[in-house]
This record gives structure tokens, sequence and C-alpha cells, in this order.
């Protein structure tokens, strides 16, 4: 009797092992067709996906190990495609940029909110928090008056600039401004600590958790823009990396694989270095303001 419970146990276990890991597998399949189509001959490569392209018949197929794997992709876009790099650095400059002038303006104002009650500032949170719910494209249209009226169409400032005012980052960073007790800052005010040093020495390292979640997010939602670049830049030289993706076509299928992996790469860095900070984000945005 014992016997047959412990072997009903280990396939009850095993039964939800493999139910559990069929999602993550599907979730991995995208990844592995870029990491084996990235050493994939140009040849190789149409046979495989002539199904998909203009005129082709019949049903995709796939080798996870190629019958004749190659470099070449990557020999091609590492050291002859300097369009790749321009594109890339592009993406580096404009995300760094935003989230440097998110940091700036997003926590002295979420510190405000956290800190500070006056009246009319619950009211005023609802509407950073209205705001935040507001799509590009409901904004797209008055960003893109305001920076012709200050002439700053087709260069990055006219991305960086609508980017650096977004009330997300701000209400994330309030969220780890309201876990500090506030027995904690009355005890430094009645020491007689003075506001500023009460931000820098207690504030900062307390609700540290709230900035790196806002920043880890924002690192992910503006290495993938496309929209604010595409309304904004029409010279292609100021284009971020999302956008120079979809330009590259079918009979390029190899290079493209490659160029997805190696844009993937700042993605996948930032998200396993910052996946602490992001799950405490998740917690703070379901925090009561």
């Amino acid at each position: 009797m014992r016997e047959a419970r412990r072997i009903k146990g280990m396939a009850i276990r095993a039964v939800t092992t493999v139910i559990l890991l069929l999602p993550g597998i599907f979730v991995c399949i995208p990844i592995l067709l870029l990491v084996t189509g990235s050493v994939m001959g140009s040849n190789e490569l149409k046979d495989y996906l002539s199904p998909v392209l203009p005129n082709g018949t019949g049903f995709i197929s796939w080798k996870i190990i190629p019958d004749y794997p190659t470099f070449s992709n990557y020999a091609k876009l590492l050291f002859f495609t300097p369009q790749f790099f321009v594109l890339f650095w592009n993406s580096m400059k404009l995300v760094t940029l935003i989230l440097a002038g998110q940091l700036l303006v997003g926590v002295p104002a979420a510190w405000a909110f956290a800190v500070y009650r006056i009246k009319g500032s619950k009211m005023l949170f609802a509407l950073y928090i209205v705001l935040m719910l507001l799509p590009f494209q409901v904004t797209m249209l008055s960003s893109y008056l305001v920076m012709n009226s200050f002439s700053l169409l087709d260069t990055h400032m006219a991305v960086i600039l609508p980017a650096v005012f977004n009330t997300f980052p701000i209400f994330l960073t309030y969220g780890g401004f309201r876990t500090i007790p506030i027995e904690l800052l009355e005890a430094a005010r009645m020491d007689g600590a003075r506001e500023e040093y009460i931000f820098w020495k207690i504030g900062l390292p307390l609700g540290k958790g709230g900035m790196l979640s806002a920043m880890v997010l924002g690192f992910l939602e503006y290495w993938n823009m496309m929209e604010q670049p595409m309304a904004f830049l029409e010279d292609k030289s100021l284009w971020p990396l999302s956008l120079y993706l979809p330009e590259i076509t079918w009979d390029q299928a190899g290079y493209a694989f490659f160029a997805s992996l190696l844009m993937l790469l700042p993605s996948v860095f930032v998200f396993m270095t910052g996946q602490d900070y992001l799950e405490q984000g998740i917690i703070y945005s379901g925090l009561k303001a």
C-alpha cells in the first residue's frame, strides 16, 4: 500500500513537471530559432523558409543543427556593416539619456509625493496616474506639435524629452519611498536633520528598490521602442536599432537572425541583473497610495 502511494506520488510529480516545462519550452523556441538560424548558410535558410517567401508553397521546416554551419553572418554583421553599430549606439544613447533624465526629474517628484502631505497632493498624484495610463498614440500629436514649435523634430531630443517626463517611473519610485516608515523621517527631523540630508541619506538608500525597478522596466521599454522614433525621426542615421531590424529583407535572413540575437543580449543582461528589483517594482505598483 505504501509502495503504491509512493509510485502514485512520483507519477503526479512527473506529470506536473512536464506540464510546467511545456510552456517554458515553447517560450524558448524563438530564441533557439535565432541561434540556429544565425549559423545557417543562405541556401539552407532559403530551403527552409521558402514556404513563407513570395510564391512559396508547402509547409515551413527547420533543423536544430544546421547541415552546413557557418559564421559568415557573424562576419558580415561585425566587420562589414558599420550601419548596424551606428544604430546600436543610437539606441544606447537614447536609452541612457532617457533613464538619466527620468532619475533627475522623477526621483525628486516621487519623494515629494511620498513624504510631503499638502492640500491637493493626492489629487495631483491621481492626475499623474491618469497620465500614466495614456498610450503614446493619444499624446503623439500634442508631443509632435510641441517638438515642432521648439524645432526639435528629427533630432534625438524629440524622442528623449517626452520620455524623460513620463509619469510611470515616478509611480514606481513613489512606491519605494512609501515603504520608508514615516516615524524614521520624523525622528531624523527631531534630531535636527535637514530635508536635503533626509533625502540623500535616508530616502535614496532605503527607496532605491523603486528607482532600480523603474530603471529596469524603462530600459526594456525604450530599448525596444519603435513608435516614438518613427513619429519624430525622419533621418535614418538617427534611428535606433529597433527600427533597423524590420528593414532587413528575407534574402538576408541569417544576417537578420544574428542581428536580432545581438539586440536581445542587452535586454537579457539587464533583466538578469535587475530581476529582483523588477519583482519589487511589481509589488510597489500594488501598494495603496
